[in-house]
């Protein structure tokens, strides 16, 4: 990871359970999955419609979807570089934007051991925009709102 990248982004933390541990002591893969999750969500709002108002978040980009449009999963993919140990602290994530097209976008997130700050988990999301079934365009305001956190 260059030093460009390391400065680019939102810098949230997440907390760990003790639920999300292995026999290894380790953060089991399938959080790994959820604590994106919990990153994308405190770095970007929660979407329209869940009924979670009053969450923070850095920037509230699904607060600017408009009425009727899901923002939706389309597609994770995870490389876990070194365990991810377990700790009594919230590991720190960082989440920036890799790319942004038409109707979708695809968030980048590293994951950082809390104690001893190696990446851990270098991860990303593509989200799909879609109203009424059909593909949702990314408005000019969500572009500006991303623009900053773009690698």
């Amino acid at each position: 990871m260059s030093q460009d990248e390391k400065n680019v982004g939102l810098q949230v933390t997440v907390p760990l359970r003790w639920a999300d541990m292995d026999a290894y002591g380790h953060i089991n893969n399938v959080n790994i999955v959820r604590l994106m999750e919990e990153a994308r969500i405190a770095a970007l709002g929660v979407p329209g419609g869940t009924g979670a108002a009053g969450i923070e978040a850095e920037i509230d980009l699904f607060g600017a979807v408009p009425e009727g449009t899901q923002v939706l999963v389309v597609e994770h993919r995870v490389r876990y570089r070194r365990p991810l140990e377990y700790r009594n602290e919230p590991t720190p994530v960082r989440v920036w934007v890799q790319k942004l097209s038409g109707a979708s976008v695809v968030l980048g997130y590293s994951f950082t051991d809390a104690v001893t700050g190696e990446e851990c988990v270098r991860a990303s999301t593509t989200l799909a925009f879609v109203h009424e079934g059909r593909p949702q365009r990314i408005n000019a305001q969500q572009r500006k709102l991303l623009a900053p956190y773009l690698v």
